[in-house]
């Protein structure tokens, strides 16, 4: 079975001041160059069977650590160890060659992974029909577009289970229907067993696939967990305007009720309430109408602010968002220790039974990433509960008719 274990893996690059203390050097000069970190102080262990997300920001060293793991980059110092036969894809057509044809660099790829002529032409149906360029396989890569090639790439991959599958940003590319099939591959090789490793800017991907999720900042492990709880403190660590106390030691604030919150203050978020018919209520009955309120404060002076909410079920997957800049809404201007009662209301509460939890933020534009005032996860937590006689699985409750009609015999 795959597993993978980092010990202090590091990855530097020299930068010299000019072209001639590179070639001073090669001559037995003394070292001329300074190392420019990109990762240091790696430590990671991966078990059989597991999946882990990365997520960071760009140029946080992912898709490095990526490539020292699957022997693409040598690295500066530590070690990398691997158990069983891995399978990588990595930055889009990475070992294809241009000019050869698909169906030529399939059978490249496959030798480069240790698979013998027989097994590759057992195997090329099965990967040109995953694929579904048609005619293309047959013709020079380089006219391929970055669809088709990612397309190609994840087939010839994934053609055999791997015990271990890594699997940069490259799935992005594709159309939303080959991203389905993928995924459903992924899940398929891991209910068998493989340990998967990806990198994902999709929150819902990392929280549907993931049992663990590492955030690597600045060249180094931040924090890992459960994806849920990395993925709050990352939506902390992006927002470039967040001031408070807490953010300035790196950390986000933990509420009482265990979500994290960040931001500068400039407007703070405080009561927060689910009303049914002017109730205070915890749980609902699905389909029932409902409000959620809040009291926003302003501390400082502005022309005009933001109020969004999210809705996420419990396992933190993304259920409903909206905010008050999409509802063309506006909320200002606001002075100093002005206060806003706000309601999102609900005519019927579309959600399925289960339990929910519900971000809050207060930002300055269209997102929290333009001006973080309050970033507030796990504000409320409530139940929905089925409605009397209607039994429906899943986390929506859509209105539904029906009716049926008998055809007569022909």
């Amino acid at each position: 079975m795959g597993t993978l274990t980092i010990t202090g893996l590091g990855k530097a690059y020299r930068q010299y001041s000019h072209p001639a203390a590179r070639l001073l050097e090669w001559f037995g000069a003394l070292p001329r160059h300074q190392l420019t970190w990109i990762l240091r102080n790696i430590n990671l262990s991966i078990k059989a069977g597991e999946s882990v997300g990365l997520i960071g920001r760009n140029g946080a060293g992912k898709s490095t650590l990526l490539k020292l793991l699957t022997g693409v980059s040598v690295p500066t110092e530590g070690a990398v160890a691997l158990t069983g036969s891995v399978a990588a894809l990595l930055e889009l057509g990475l070992g294809f060659h241009a000019e050869f044809t698909g169906r030529q660099n399939v059978y490249m790829q496959g030798y480069l992974q240790g698979i013998g002529q027989a097994q590759m032409d057992a195997l090329m149906p099965g990967i040109a029909a995953f694929a579904e360029i048609g005619d293309y396989l047959d013709r020079p890569v380089r006219i391929y577009s970055s669809g088709m090639q990612v397309r190609l790439a994840f087939s010839v991959a994934t053609a055999v289970r791997p015990d271990i599958l890594i699997i940069d940003e490259a799935l992005s590319v594709g159309d939303a229907y080959f991203q389905h099939k993928c995924f459903d591959r992924i899940r398929s090789y891991r209910e068998q067993g493989t340990t998967l490793l990806f990198v994902s800017h999709d929150p819902g991907a990392v929280k549907t696939l993931c049992d663990r999720a590492v955030l690597i900042d600045g060249g180094g492990i931040v924090m890992e967990g459960k994806p849920g709880d990395v993925l709050d403190y990352y939506n902390a660590l992006i927002a470039p305007q967040a001031t408070d106390s807490a953010m300035r030691q790196g950390l986000p604030e933990v509420t009482a009720g265990g979500g994290m919150r960040s931001g500068n203050g400039a407007v703070r978020i405080g009561q927060v309430d689910l009303l049914c018919n002017g109730t205070s209520m915890r749980a609902v009955v699905a389909g029932q109408p409902a409000s959620i309120h809040l009291q926003v404060q302003a501390n400082q002076a502005l022309a005009d602010f933001t109020v969004g909410l999210l809705i996420k079920d419990r396992l933190g997957n993304d259920v409903f968002g909206t905010n008050t800049h999409h509802l063309m809404q506006a909320l200002g201007p606001i002075e100093p220790g002005d206060r806003k009662d706000i309601y999102f209301e609900f005519p019927a509460l579309a959600l399925g039974p289960g339990h929910y939890s519900v971000t809050l933020a207060a930002h300055a534009s269209s997102d929290h990433l333009a001006g973080n005032y309050d970033w507030w996860d796990h504000a409320l937590v409530f139940q929905v509960i089925p409605a009397e006689g209607v039994h429906t699985i899943g986390i929506c409750h859509m209105a539904l008719n029906f009716h049926q009609q008998a055809v007569e015999p022909s």
